[in-house]
């Protein structure tokens, strides 16, 4: 475990997060008293899976049908 205080954490926040994905505990304290602990991220490194949301998910038949005066309103039309 490496305890560091706030100002040496900004001052080498990158070293601190190498070494905290390298496996090391970093704590993060201030005024002597701990108040963080630096861990890396876990990613789900599982492959996805298409068609999980086959059902779901529909599109209006109108979709690509944009009405007048959201037309205009886009080109600054005016009446």
């Amino acid at each position: 475990m490496h305890t560091v205080n706030m100002h040496e954490a900004k001052t080498n926040l990158s070293k601190l997060v190498e070494e905290a994905v390298g496996g090391e505990d970093v704590i993060i304290a201030k005024a002597g008293m701990p108040l963080v602990r630096l861990v890396p991220v876990k990613r789900d490194m599982r492959p996805r899976k298409q068609g999980r949301l086959k059902g779901r998910i529909s599109i209006a038949k109108d979709f690509d049908e944009t009405p007048e005066e959201i037309i205009e309103a886009f080109e600054g039309v005016r009446e």
